[in-house]
């Protein structure tokens, strides 16, 4: 009875993991590639950052910032590539330093991030759903210009003319200056 009650909250855990996992791994990975220039040496440091995650799971306080933890995780990882790297060569541009300073940086900005996310979501779910798809296209996708212009039955000027009304709309919900939505006139496509 008691190994069934332990792999019962074993495989709690393991949900809870793959969930946060799931939930901050984008930004993970955007905050290695920030840190690492070569997309190569990013996925090698985020697969160990996530081993180390998963094997010190265990010691991760559930209701704490999974991603302020992670983070950390990661820079530790960096640190350990930088110094293996710096044995090969002697091209790093940043010192250790500079790079725990602007990881710090990054932290502190990282509730402001958050915030602004969570505004961005808001204000694309008020986008007309044409408008959300030319989103999804371009961003969701990767599509380029033509590709996009083509689903979406316009002109490529065209369709650069809407995707960058979308970028102000949005960027102007964001700040709180607009509610979101872009006029009726633009709406119609």
């Amino acid at each position: 009875m008691a190994n069934r009650e332990k792999s019962m909250v074993d495989d709690d855990r393991a949900e809870q993991f793959i969930q946060l996992l799931a939930q901050h791994e984008r930004r993970l990975a955007a905050y290695v590639l920030t840190f690492v220039p070569r997309s190569a040496d990013a996925d090698d440091i985020l697969q160990e950052t996530k081993l180390a995650l998963w094997r010190s799971f265990d010691q991760f306080e559930i209701g704490t910032n999974f991603g302020a933890w992670a983070r950390q995780a990661a820079l530790n990882r960096i640190f350990d590539f930088r110094k293996r790297k710096g044995r090969e060569s002697q091209h790093l541009v940043f010192s250790d330093d500079c790079l725990q300073q602007l990881a710090d940086a990054f932290e502190q900005d990282a509730p402001r991030r958050e915030t602004q996310l969570e505004r961005l979501s808001d204000c694309v779910a008020k986008l007309s759903p044409n408008h959300r798809r030319i989103l999804s296209l371009r961003y969701g996708e990767g599509l380029q210009m033509q590709a996009v212009a083509d689903r979406i039955d316009r002109t490529v000027p065209a369709t650069y003319r809407v995707l960058s009304r979308i970028r102000l709309v949005l960027r102007d919900c964001v700040r709180g200056i607009s509610d979101g939505v872009l006029p009726a006139s633009e709406s119609a496509r």
